[in-house]
């Protein structure tokens, strides 16, 4: 379940005190509604421009994703907003961000957006996997698979983002860009597009069109067809974990998209 949100002024004053010391004295805060898994998500309007904040309390079930992304930052930008700060202070850890003046992506049939996304998993699929510490997807994916062994096809050494909400790619008239990487991944590197397609499907796409939105993709096309079955299955049983605990509109339909692509592997393919 998404912690309840809450907004800067409610935080503890050390916490405040904390974060405007990075940025100096705050003039206004907009908060944020499009965040799910940080309950501090605000623009702070200061004299010298605009930082967005995240955070979490520091006995939040999730506040290791704030170090993770503080860890892998300077790894992925620019594709992703520079970190400019991380504070933890009086229960609370913060981070600070640059701003990007863009748009949620729009993942609907025929959007001008598409193209940029598929640049942005091009760019993605490009750089190194860092040496530190990240989840392993195979170890990830385990639980929702029929036999643990056919998690073995989800390992290897690319770094994925894995989280494709589209809240979570920003769009300026020249890219994409990848924000929340509390949940970056060490696994096959043909395993962005493959939880993209979901998202996919859930915009409007048929699987059959999701599957050609990623097919010139070189990740894509090095993906064994079996391994990408295992996923679509492990997809469907990962999406029915989430809307079970979080039933709400989108989960639903993210279980539906990912029960539709689970169907059209196996009545392609019939291997399963």
């Amino acid at each position: 379940m998404p912690a309840p949100s809450i907004t800067f002024g409610s935080l503890p004053s050390g916490a405040r005190t904390a974060v405007e010391a990075e940025t100096g004295s705050i003039l206004r805060i907009e908060n944020v509604n499009t965040g799910l898994n940080s309950p501090l998500s605000a623009l702070a309007h200061t004299a010298d421009g605009v930082v967005f904040l995240k955070g979490l309390r520091t006995d939040h079930r999730w506040v290791w994703t704030q170090q993770r992304e503080a860890d892998i930052n300077p790894y992925v930008t620019p594709l992703a907003p520079r970190l400019l700060f991380h504070v933890i202070a009086d229960g609370w850890d913060v981070l600070g961000f640059e701003t990007i003046d863009g748009h949620h992506a729009d993942y609907s049939p025929g959007s001008p957006d598409l193209p940029k996304v598929t640049g942005a998993l091009r760019e993605l699929a490009s750089l190194p996997c860092p040496d530190i510490e990240l989840r392993h997807a195979e170890q990830r994916l385990a639980r929702y698979v029929a036999d643990p062994a056919d998690a073995d096809a989800f390992a290897g050494n690319a770094l994925l983002h894995t989280d494709w909400n589209n809240h979570n790619v920003l769009i300026t008239h020249d890219r994409a860009h990848l924000v929340d990487w509390g949940w970056a991944t060490r696994g096959a590197a043909w395993l962005d597009p493959a939880h993209w397609i979901i998202w996919l499907i859930s915009a409007g796409h048929t699987p059959s069109a999701a599957e050609e939105a990623v097919a010139f993709l070189p990740t894509w096309a090095s993906a064994p067809p079996r391994a990408v079955d295992a996923f679509a299955d492990a997809g469907a049983n990962l999406w029915d974990e989430i809307a079970g605990s979080a039933s709400y509109d989108w989960t639903m339909n993210m279980l539906t998209a990912a029960r539709l692509w689970q169907q059209h592997r196996s009545h392609s393919y019939g291997w399963q």
